[in-house]
Formats: structure tokens, C-alpha cells, sequence
């Protein structure tokens, strides 16, 4: 059982690390913590070999899955399933070799990244180290189905169906 003395002297002690506690700054409680400070985020130092563009916020996804566009290594895309069990795009990793960096603005340097950037619905705003923001390719509403070119798709489809089935039956 503690003593009087030994109780009086824990509450000096901590009403001591409260006051050092609170005129402490957010950096340095984050030192003070034996886990040390908070992990960056990917891409947050300009140190790793992507670029990344965010699509949608990670909040919204509970798995992740990163997929290869094109020939390995070069752009890929990091897919998101969401609580309903649906995938979409989080965000795109586009290779260093691939684009590079002229202040806020990510220029393409290859056919493959200018055709994911163009396919974005906004140019990639700059965030931070080799971070950027986009939004993805606009929503077209089922009122507007089909486009034309979801039209010309299908009766090229159509086409090639007909054809292979020409053939397989003529021989």
C-alpha cells in the first residue's frame, strides 16, 4: 500500500507533466511519444519512384489492389473496394522515367502517361513532395446512353462476332 508521502510526491510528479505537456508543441508531442512521429504518406517526401495521383479519397475503400497498366513497372493503378463489395480507381502511379514535374503541373513523357492524363476529368493539381489531386473521367449519365462511341463499339463488336462465327462454321 502506498504511503501518504509517496502518493503526494506522484501527484507533483504529474501535475508536473501536465504543465510540460501543455506548453509543448504538436512536432514536439510527436517526439515525445515512444513510437516516435507519425509515418509519411506515400509520396509525401520526393524520394520514391512515382508520381501519385489521387482520384478519390482513401476513406471511401476498406482494400486496395494495385494493377499494372501497360508494360510492368511503368504507370499503375491502385484499385479500391468499397464496404458494398464494388472496385473503382483510388489512384494512379505514374513512373518518374514516365512524366516529370514543371512546378505545379506533371507533364507527360510517354504515349501511355499522356493518355492517363488525358483521360482524367481535371488537370492533376500539385499537393505536395511527388503528390497530386485529380479528379477521375467525368460521369455520363444513363439518360445520355449509349454515346456514340459506345455505339460504334458495340456494332464493331457485333461485327467481329459475326465474323469469327463465318469462319468457324466453314470449315
Amino acid at each position: 500500500m502506498a504511503t501518504a508521502k509517496q502518493k503526494a510526491a506522484a501527484k507533483k510528479s504529474i501535475r508536473k507533466a501536465r504543465t510540460a505537456w501543455r506548453g509543448m508543441s504538436a512536432q514536439a508531442h510527436a517526439r515525445a511519444q515512444p513510437e516516435g512521429r507519425r509515418r509519411a504518406k506515400p509520396g509525401a517526401r520526393s524520394s520514391g519512384g512515382f508520381f501519385h495521383i489521387e482520384v478519390r479519397p482513401r476513406r471511401e475503400f476498406k482494400t486496395f489492389r494495385t494493377q499494372d497498366v501497360g508494360k510492368t513497372g511503368g504507370i499503375e493503378r491502385v484499385a479500391g473496394k468499397r464496404v458494398s463489395g464494388s472496385w473503382d480507381t483510388q489512384k494512379w502511379l505514374i513512373s518518374k522515367e514516365h512524366a516529370h514535374r514543371v512546378g505545379a503541373r506533371l507533364v507527360p513523357d510517354t504515349a501511355d502517361a499522356r493518355k492517363i492524363l488525358k483521360t482524367l476529368g481535371a488537370p492533376p493539381r500539385h499537393l505536395s513532395g511527388d503528390r497530386f489531386k485529380a479528379t477521375d473521367r467525368p460521369n455520363v449519365p444513363e439518360r445520355t446512353k449509349p454515346t456514340p462511341a459506345m455505339r460504334r463499339a458495340r456494332t464493331r463488336n457485333i461485327r467481329k462476332a459475326q465474323a469469327t462465327k463465318r469462319k468457324s462454321s466453314s470449315r
